[in-house]
């Protein structure tokens, strides 16, 4: 069984704004070490609030490279893109200084020079799917072995079998070179994949599990 630390919440509003204080202390704690700090989130609907929340952060934002964690192959101005959610969510209010580091590169060797040049990462939040996946980590990917292999380059384009696109994520070594990690998860349906993503087996079976048994610091942040 693996065991990771969890925080849960009253409700929804409340773990967002709660992680937004969080994440936003261990970024200015980052950047005061180093000048510089590196923060990579998930896109999709849920962690949309949390990323408002942290766009109000006072924070030395323009030192601040924020980055995906992983990314559909369409246009940035697609709704089904990562960045533009990060664009409309977090890249405004003080945030909008902030450098992103966008996924959208016709030249794959290219694109992961630039996130490699960004790492290594210092607050990473990530979601999880009730499969279990996260990032772009799927079980069902052909390309998920490559994806998680030690010495995986920092992004590798995947082709889940149930999606509609190709991907790009961040892989094994990036995840598990996090200084620390969040996976925010809302809803009973994904509580209970996280309760059998901690169960012993595979990382293939529950590529989640790349996270959970990494060597920083992780929190689940949950509420239903």
């Amino acid at each position: 069984m693996i065991e990771v630390a969890r925080q849960a919440y009253p409700d929804r509003g409340t773990l967002m704004r709660d992680l937004a204080e969080l994440v936003a202390d261990q970024l200015r704690a980052a950047h005061a070490t180093n000048d510089r700090a590196t923060l990579a989130v998930p896109g999709g609907t849920t962690p949309g609030p949390f990323l408002e929340a942290l766009s109000e952060a006072d924070l030395a934002w323009r030192d601040i490279r924020v980055l995906p964690t992983d990314e559909r192959l369409v246009s940035e101005l697609s709704s089904r893109s990562n960045l533009r959610l990060i664009r409309e969510t977090l890249a405004r209010n003080r945030a909008a200084e902030a450098h992103l580091v966008p996924l959208h590169e016709p030249i794959l060797g290219a694109m992961t020079s630039r996130v490699q040049a960004a790492l290594p990462v210092d607050v990473l939040v990530l979601g999880m799917g009730t499969d279990m996946h996260t990032a772009s980590l799927f079980p069902d990917a052909p390309d998920l072995a490559a994806a998680l292999a030690p010495d995986a380059p920092a992004l590798v384009e995947v082709h889940p079998a149930g999606q509609p696109e190709a991907r790009l994520t961040l892989t094994a070594p990036v995840i598990r070179g996090a200084s620390v990690i969040h996976i925010l998860i809302t809803g009973e349906d994904k509580l209970a994949a996280l309760e059998r993503a901690l169960a012993d087996g595979p990382v293939a079976e529950a590529p989640v599990r790349v996270a959970l048994t990494a060597p920083c610091p992780v929190t689940v942040h949950y509420a239903a």
